[in-house]
């Protein structure tokens, strides 16, 4: 028996497509606004985060 065959006999499945997609897109959306509403400074200081090199942080 295949795999889809046990999918097609739970009752509701279609709904969590649906819901994962929206999730998704709207994710997308909201970081995307966030991406061009933030204040460039603070995303040019984000953006420096992984080549500050600090040696004084333990390992």
């Amino acid at each position: 028996m295949k795999f889809i065959n046990y999918l097609e006999s739970i009752a509701g499945i279609s709904v969590y497509p649906m819901a994962s997609l929206l999730l998704l897109f709207t994710f997308f959306v909201v970081a995307s606004l966030w991406a061009f509403k933030a204040d460039k400074k603070m995303v040019d200081h984000i953006s420096r985060i992984p080549l500050d090199n600090d040696d004084t942080l333990p390992l």
